[in-house]
């Protein structure tokens, strides 16, 4: 499916672009790790390479706009850019009432996500463009369609899922596909001390009714899984999603419709 492509992924050392990234190199692709930490980038590519597949680590910063461009330069010299997918986390603070919160928290995930999707996209589709083709991807959790206590969370999508329509647009007569994915709320990604990081401290009981509710949230009645969300990602950067850009998947297991 994704045969001797290259894929950019930032992010690549956390739990949802570790997934990616394996699922990407599994089906046939060069993945190229970009994070900030060396050590989990590391532990992802040794995973792949055992597996027989290809990965190279990139420590940089997503956010550091010369980085990301040398770094997207020298990937495109040794081939091209098929894909880029960008997974950095963004700092969302959640849970609390918006007239509670400090300007900083509410702040944060607006400014960060989409300064670094616009570095990352804007230098993907630069290359891709000169080429002729290529998928910009991105991730967020569709809570601009309005989602309580969830802080910044709610803006920042929306400046996302904006951006991706209208680099959509400009890009696409280049040949360049810019598709997002949302996806909210992955059991596997979550714990009583990771949430206690955004929000108020949870202990078993409350992590436990949080995932129930999720569960019923979905149309389906269960939530996605991380192999699932990897899967969606390697079907939209693949050329049988060749008709498919300027949009979002819903791979929420139903939360949010576009």
């Amino acid at each position: 499916m994704l045969q001797d492509k290259n894929a950019i992924i930032y992010g690549a050392g956390g739990s949802i672009g570790g997934t990616v990234a394996k699922t990407f190199a599994r089906l046939g692709a060069t993945v190229f790790l970009a994070g900030r930490t060396r050590e989990p980038l590391d532990a992802v590519a040794a995973d792949i390479a055992s597996a027989g597949g290809r990965a190279e680590v990139a420590v940089l910063d997503a956010l550091d706009e010369k980085a990301v461009e040398e770094h997207a330069r020298r990937v495109a010299d040794a081939g091209g850019i098929d894909v880029s997918f960008n997974l950095v986390t963004r700092g969302d603070v959640q849970g609390m009432p918006l007239t509670q919160m400090p300007v900083d928290d509410f702040v944060r995930p607006i400014t960060t996500g989409i300064t670094a999707n616009f570095i990352t996209a804007r230098t993907a589709a630069r290359h891709m463009s000169e080429r002729g083709s290529g998928v910009v991807l991105t991730l967020n959790s569709g809570s601009a369609k309005g989602s309580p206590m969830m802080g910044g969370t709610g803006p920042a999508d929306a400046a996302l899922d904006t951006l991706v329509r209208n680099l959509a647009q400009e890009c696409g007569p280049a040949g360049v596909r810019v598709v997002g994915i949302w996806t909210a709320g992955l059991p596997e990604t979550l714990s009583p001390e990771k949430l206690s990081q955004f929000g108020p401290a949870m202990d078993d009981a409350a992590f436990q009714a949080l995932l129930t509710r999720l569960d019923e949230m979905r149309l389906l009645r269960r939530s996605p899984t991380l192999a699932q969300v990897a899967d969606t990602a390697a079907f939209l950067a693949s050329d049988g999603a060749a008709a498919i850009t300027g949009t979002f998947v819903n791979a929420t297991g139903g939360i949010f419709t576009d």
